[in-house]
């Protein structure tokens, strides 16, 4: 990795345009089609940026993501319950008693979600309530994604990834082959790469269309986030004292390519990357508490908040790349609007 990128020093720190001090560990910060902020919680409940509490779960939330209307947050829990919390109230979507929900995915090109319940898949048609797909693997799913068009899965668990069709009952999905456990998944947005983050200090990856290894290493930590930017040109990661950007562009990818390290700073650790997909805009949440933004275009850096939190556990960027949410383990959230950098 070249950690000696040219870049703007940071600057002050400013104010949020909403704060909050919760009793629970932040799982995820989202927003929804509206640009309205939600931050799901470790006690079970879904906080809107109105101030709305939603109680989701009788435990912890373990995974959120978009309604895939833009309305609103769908939640897994470990009361075996996927819910989806608008600021109006709460609606169970499905139940799997005596199971945790730890993944969840949505897309709004297709409609479907997509929850983790031990090794099984299931895949849910908010249209249309009768639709019901489970998909069985040999290891525990840690992680599942859609591509781009909401049609296809991959699935993250031990020795590899799995590549289901969303809709299709009876199947027997790609499996990509790669020693390890895997605990995330993302399509780049063409569909012609899936990465993966792994228990060990690496990101592995495949070119589809050859199922053609991408080894990625040289972190000194988990890589724990990952998301593309730049319309897939760019991808992001944590698990290095900066932000880890490697380019995609071409049709090979990273292959051959040298990653570049954004805001190194020797001591700390970045925990979470969120992005806007179509922008060149970033953000990173760090262990120290700091959550910084920055654009890899005019490379400046904006310091959204100072050191001496906890760590970061949650981030989110608007896709204008106007707005940013963040949550940390001792509960403190915060949003942000992001100037023009």
């Amino acid at each position: 990795m070249n950690s000696t990128v040219p870049q703007a020093a940071p600057g002050a720190a400013f104010d949020a345009a909403f704060d909050a001090a919760f009793d629970a560990y932040v799982t995820a910060a989202l927003f929804d089609r509206s640009g309205r902020a939600a931050f799901a919680l470790g006690d079970g409940t879904v906080r809107f940026e109105g101030g709305e509490t939603i109680e989701a779960h009788e435990g912890a939330v373990l995974a959120a993501a978009p309604h895939p209307s833009g309305e609103g947050v769908v939640t897994g829990g470990d009361d075996g319950r996927l819910v989806w919390s608008r600021p109006s109230g709460a609606e169970t979507l499905a139940e799997v008693k005596g199971r945790w929900i730890e993944a969840v995915a949505t897309s709004a090109a297709s409609g479907l979600i997509a929850f983790a319940a031990g090794r099984d898949l299931h895949v849910r048609d908010v249209a249309d309530p009768r639709f019901a797909a489970v998909f069985t693997h040999e290891k525990s799913v840690s992680d599942v994604a859609f591509d781009a068009k909401g049609r296809r899965l991959a699935v993250a668990t031990y020795g590899g990834a799995a590549l289901w069709y969303a809709r299709i009952a009876q199947q027997k999905p790609v499996f990509l082959k790669w020693a390890g456990s895997h605990i995330a998944v993302a399509f780049s947005p063409d569909s012609r790469f899936l990465m993966s983050a792994m228990q060990e200090n690496q990101l592995h990856g495949w070119r589809l269309a050859d199922a053609k290894d991408l080894r990625m290493g040289g972190y000194p930590a988990k890589v724990r986030s990952l998301v593309f930017l730049a319309k897939g040109m760019l991808l992001a990661t944590s698990g290095a004292p900066g932000v880890v950007v490697w380019p995609f562009g071409g049709a090979n990818g990273p292959m051959g390519k040298e990653a570049a390290e954004i805001g190194f700073d020797q001591g700390s650790l970045v925990t979470r990357v969120a992005a806007a997909p179509d922008l060149t805009v970033m953000a990173a949440g760090v262990d120290d508490g700091r959550v910084w933004a920055c654009d890899l275009t005019s490379r400046q850096i904006v310091t959204v908040r100072e050191k001496g939190g906890a760590a970061i556990t949650a981030l989110a960027v608007t896709p204008k790349g106007d707005r940013l949410a963040f949550g940390d383990e001792d509960g403190k959230a915060g949003v942000v609007d992001l100037p023009a950098l």
